[in-house]
C-alpha cells in the first residue's frame, strides 16, 4: 500500500475520486500475494497491480463501476493451470478481489 499512497493523494488533492482493489483470498497460484492493491481514479489512471495481465484490465473496469455507483463488490477471477498455459499465462489459480471507494 506503501507505494501507491502518493499517487492516490495527489488524485484526492485535485479533487478526483477513488477506487481502491485488494486481493482478499488467493486459491492454487497467483502472481500477486494476498493483501495486493490496485488503485484507480475516477479517469481511469491506475496505481499498483492485484494479478498483471488479462485480469489488470477487468479489475480497473469494475473499478470504474464501483466510482459510479458506490457500491463495493466482491469479484472472483479464476482460470486451470491447464488452461493458462495453453493461453500463455504464468499461472493458474483463482483470486477475490474486494473493490471499495476511498473516502479519506
Amino acid at each position: 500500500m506503501q507505494e501507491i499512497l502518493a499517487d492516490i493523494g495527489h488524485w484526492q488533492e485535485a479533487g478526483k475520486r477513488v477506487a481502491l482493489a485488494t486481493v482478499v483470498q488467493v486459491y492454487g497460484s497467483a502472481p500477486r500475494p494476498l493483501g495486493a492493491k490496485l488503485a484507480v481514479s475516477e479517469d481511469g489512471a491506475m496505481v499498483g497491480s492485484v494479478s498483471g495481465g488479462c485480469v489488470e484490465s477487468a479489475v480497473i473496469q469494475e473499478a470504474l463501476d464501483v466510482l459510479s455507483t458506490g457500491i463495493p463488490r466482491l469479484i472472483a477471477y479464476g482460470i486451470a493451470d491447464e488452461t493458462a498455459w495453453e493461453v500463455g499465462l504464468a499461472c493458474g489459480g483463482t483470486i477475490e478481489v474486494f473493490i471499495e471507494t476511498l473516502d479519506w
